[in-house]
């Protein structure tokens, strides 16, 4: 490298983080600076900083001998401004050797922004971009990426909305009789990292042994070209103690969703990410009955801390008389 091109010896972009998570939300103030070192005096002729928000999809399906890929992309915001001084003289500033902070300042939007995500065909991201531009070269860029967390933007109504589903089946292979089950969860909507309880009754009226299973699945789709591609990934999966023949429970199983997965995502045009609670019933030799219900996961509320999600779990469990 020459030494013209060592005049900048350090060109970089950071943010103040405003949690201890590390994330912004709708209507947040974003706040940074760009921090240059040159090595001698030098010319500027523009200083900006970028920032910007958009989805990308992409996925390959095979049909016959033929290949297709499908893609698509949508853009959010894209907001930028110039953070040299104001009084620079005939379009450039003129920077003496060393060390220089350039502050900047956004505010992101209050609506229509999704959080951030990376799944298996498609990704929502957010970024600043700096870029320097000076006489005669090729311009000095540096990026940084930021995580947004969208607030929830749900009618009460629809977190709190009780789920139920009812199953029943004959067991007629190498066995006979019947199993069922009845599924409760008191509302829809769960803060990342909060317990939640399934309620319930599952009856084996069969000569066969059954054995519930719970798991909670995040569901992907990706949208581009008139098509879908949908990626399950499976959140958490528990057993519960097995039921012999001719016995009947009261079920009420606690399940704690992870503090680190995403959040849903309905409002994104190609991308789409859902939450389902499955709850099984493994039978030998035949179909196993399976009820799905659907969940909303929520963001982590700031002012939600470790004590106050246990405390409600101690009173999930009083109610239960565990």
């Amino acid at each position: 490298m020459s030494r013209k091109e060592m005049t900048i010896r350090n060109f970089t972009i950071e943010y103040d983080a405003l949690n201890d998570r590390n994330t912004f939300s709708n209507g947040d103030i974003l706040a940074g600076r760009v921090i240059m070192e040159v090595s001698k005096e030098t010319k500027i002729q523009a200083l900006t900083v970028k920032v910007k928000g958009k989805a990308d999809v992409s996925w390959t399906e095979s049909h016959g001998e033929q290949s297709v890929t499908y893609w698509d992309k949508e853009k959010y915001f894209s907001q930028t401004q110039s953070v040299l001084p104001e009084d620079s003289r005939n379009g450039c500033v003129t920077l003496v050797a060393g060390r220089h902070v350039f502050p900047f300042a956004f505010q992101l939007p209050y609506q229509g922004t999704p959080s951030s995500f990376k799944g298996a065909h498609g990704k929502i991201h957010y970024r600043l971009l700096a870029n320097l531009s000076r006489s005669m070269r090729a311009a000095s860029k540096a990026e940084a990426k930021f995580t947004f967390v969208a607030r929830a933007d749900y009618d009460q109504s629809t977190l709190m909305a009780p789920q139920h589903g009812s199953k029943d089946k004959n067991v007629i292979f190498f066995a006979s009789g019947n199993i069922s089950m009845n599924i409760f969860l008191p509302k829809t909507g769960y803060q990342q990292g909060e317990r939640l309880v399934v309620n319930g009754e599952i009856v084996n009226s069969s000569t066969r042994k059954i054995v519930p299973k719970y798991i909670i699945y995040q569901k992907q789709s990706f949208f581009a070209g008139g098509n879908r591609a949908v990626h399950t990934t499976q959140i958490l999966k528990e057993k519960g103690e097995p039921l012999m023949s001719s016995t009947r429970e009261n079920l009420s199983k606690v399940l704690a969703l992870p503090t680190e997965i995403s959040t849903t995502i309905q409002n994104c045009r190609i991308l789409k990410v859902e939450y389902r609670l499955k709850v099984i019933l493994d039978v030998s030799f035949t179909k196993n009955p399976v009820i799905k219900l659907p969940l909303i996961v929520l963001p982590l509320n700031g002012g939600t801390s470790s004590k106050s999600l246990e405390a409600g779990l101690q009173q999930d469990l009083a109610k239960m008389n565990i």
